[in-house]
């Protein structure tokens, strides 16, 4: 298991730092032509570093956004952005260093830019809300920084993005589009605090988000690309979400919606819950969302370090399921990110759920299985009439979409479409997956299934 640079890394890196609501996450979205950095008035917003792609005039570059560096006295989280803001500097092949032109120059910019001389990388000072009344007032002390020609921009209303990308690509030596990589995509969700960052980092073998007790920690959505046994993967650790009833306005709606959208971008979920905390409504609220998104899914049972009885996971396994039984479908793991344990496991069933989402059915098998499953137990009569189907065939796969030519799907009863799915899984070991099935009329001049 590695996180060595690949073919999508190759592309040369550019930092944006900067001191906190400057607007370095507004700069992200707008050069990547995405809202996927949270943008809010609310110092400290952006913690982790969040990574994206810039195209300009044929050319690409690599863009990460991080937190705001400040005293840590401001922000419990200070010291550990500063450390995810170094390693960002350390990585780059130069650092975009944004500053408040409106607002003017402050000791945290200058001690940033003490910070910066001493990486050594090349510098680009960007002074962004240069649109704002008076911010040209303020232009001499840009110079005084002694970083060169600064670029006056506004990321909220585009003015001077073009003649910062020019300057960006003068800067780097190499900005060609590498290949993209297919990769299994793996979206890390859950409640606040059960450890989904813990578990991302002993995934990755390294403290690539911030891992702290206090809930909430991650909000954005960080995507990492590794390797995993030949497997290429890409891990995308997310906000806590919570029900949508407690769910404050500004970031941690953001979180949310963000969160969500990983759900919708995965190959295979991993729903993380506290051993401690197994039967909370809110995390099967969280599983059915992932259900309905037709997603891959693991139930991740995390801290078992620290369950009373390490040793009756068959019984804790049981609990899970009678609560987890609308995805019964879905395999239960145990994982203590603390100590590293089932982390391989994990993954070798998340690579294999992502192959049992790509299967296909011939239309020949399937309709044979179909036939056997409706002589051995036939759909029940609804008001003297009896539900027929004519044929079936597999629509689409990732995930597996079985379409059934019905006489009317209003006889469909739920208890007989359970039992179809149930026939599908067992044949065709559909584990881990959703799988859709759509009912659609047709008339009876095909015949229907043979009995």
């Amino acid at each position: 298991m590695t996180t060595e640079p690949t073919q999508q890394d190759s592309a040369p890196l550019v930092a944006i730092v900067g001191r906190p609501n400057v607007g370095k996450s507004a700069l992200f979205n707008r050069l990547t032509r995405t809202r996927r950095a949270l943008v809010e008035e609310v110092a400290g917003t952006t913690r982790d570093r969040l990574y994206g792609f810039v195209e300009w005039r044929g050319r690409y570059v690599r863009l990460v956004d991080t937190g705001g560096v400040e005293g840590p006295e401001a922000d419990p989280f200070s010291p550990m952005i500063r450390e995810q803001v170094l390693t960002a500097i350390n990585e780059a092949d130069m650092t975009i260093f944004v500053v408040d032109a409106a607002e003017g120059i402050t000791a945290a910019d200058e001690a940033i830019v003490d910070l910066l001389r001493r990486s050594q990388r090349p510098v680009l000072l960007v002074a962004n809300k240069s649109d704002r009344r008076g911010a040209r007032t303020n232009e001499a002390d840009l110079y005084a920084l002694g970083l060169g020609d600064p670029v006056l921009i506004s990321a909220y209303h585009g003015m001077g993005i073009g003649d910062l990308l020019d300057r960006i690509l003068d800067m780097v030596s190499d900005a060609t589009r590498p290949e993209d990589t297919p990769r299994l995509r793996i979206a890390v969700v859950g409640r606040p605090n059960v450890g989904k960052s813990s578990l991302v980092n002993a995934i990755l073998g390294q403290p690539r988000t911030i891992v702290s007790d206090v809930p909430g920690t991650t909000r954005d959505a960080i995507d990492t690309p590794f390797e995993y046994e030949d497997n290429a993967m890409l891990l995308v650790d997310t906000a806590g979400i919570r029900r949508r009833g407690k769910i404050e306005r500004g970031v941690e709606r953001h979180s949310v919606q963000v969160a969500e959208h990983a759900i919708s971008r995965a190959d295979v979920v991993f729903l993380v819950i506290d051993q401690g905390e197994a039967t909370v409504a809110q995390d099967t609220h969280i599983a059915g969302l992932i259900a309905e998104s037709g997603k891959g899914l693991i139930i991740v049972v995390n801290k078992w370090d620290l369950a009373e009885f390490p040793d009756e996971r068959h019984t804790f396994a049981r609990r899970v399921d009678m609560r987890y039984k609308f995805v019964p479908w879905a395999p239960v793991q145990f994982t203590s990110a603390l100590k590293g344990e089932g982390i391989h496991d994990l993954l070798e069933l998340a690579v294999h759920i992502n192959e049992v989402r790509k299967r296909r059915v011939q239309t020949s098998e399937l309709n044979l299985v179909m036939q056997r499953a409706m002589s051995e137990h036939g759909p029940s009569a609804v008001h003297g009439k009896r539900l027929k189907v004519m044929y079936a065939t597999q629509a689409e796969a990732e995930p597996p979409t079985f379409v059934f030519f019905v006489n009317d799907p209003e006889l469909l009863h739920f208890s007989y479409r359970r039992y179809i799915e149930n026939r599908l899984r067992e044949t065709f070991g559909f584990e881990g997956t959703a799988i859709r099935m759509r009912f659609r009329r047709r008339s009876e001049d095909r015949h229907e299934l043979p009995a």
